[in-house]
């Protein structure tokens, strides 16, 4: 398995929330931050981690934080600015709404590194999830380039790049529900509990 001294974490916690109505990586679950799970899933085989978020407000978790470079303009911006920051080849981005998430599925990506995938993200439930995923620092000038054309989409991209889904089994689909909504929150705390 690659050494962790060759992974940074990087959390999204740049979103603008609008559906949900507040920031989302501060909505508790079972008195912890959302952000929290992520940076737990992390810890065992990053180096370092990092939040990209413009809100001081991330800065209790005494981690670094890395305002986005490009305003507004969605996932594309966010990995941008972590993988512009990060000193790392291998990169593991997570959103800062998936409160079920696992170290279990960090390693799983982790052991689906190769010699020429430069995003590998999970699959579940037969849909692809590109903010649970690893990237190569080289994608950088890509992703750059999407931004200058004023591309938004994530999706476009990835299929740019050499990428590879890692399948998730059933037991772990739970694992990559992200939150949203006043609803999908409903969801997560039904699933948390049970």
């Amino acid at each position: 398995m690659i050494d962790k001294n060759n992974i940074t974490g990087i959390i999204l916690a740049g979103g603008k929330s609008s559906r949900m109505g507040t920031d989302k990586g501060f909505i508790k679950l079972n008195d912890k931050y959302f952000v929290q799970y992520s940076i737990d899933a992390l810890k065992p085989f990053v180096s370092k981690i990092m939040i990209v978020s413009d809100n001081p407000d991330y800065d209790i978790f005494g981690l670094k934080r890395i305002n986005d470079i490009t305003k507004n303009a969605g996932p594309i911006a966010g990995i941008c600015s972590g993988l512009e920051a990060s000193k790392t080849e291998y990169n593991v981005i997570l959103s800062c709404d998936i409160p079920l998430i696992t170290s279990e599925i960090v390693e799983k990506l982790i052991r689906n590194i190769d010699d020429t995938s430069q995003i590998i993200q999970a699959e579940s439930k037969g849909k692809t999830m590109p903010l649970i995923a690893i990237y190569k620092k080289e994608i950088t000038k890509t992703f750059n380039d999407f931004l200058k054309k004023e591309e938004r989409r994530l999706r476009v991209a990835i299929n740019s790049c050499i990428s590879k889904n890692v399948i998730l089994e059933k037991d772990q689909e739970l694992t990559t529900m992200n939150v949203n909504t006043q609803h999908e929150l409903k969801a997560v705390k039904y699933a948390y509990k049970h």
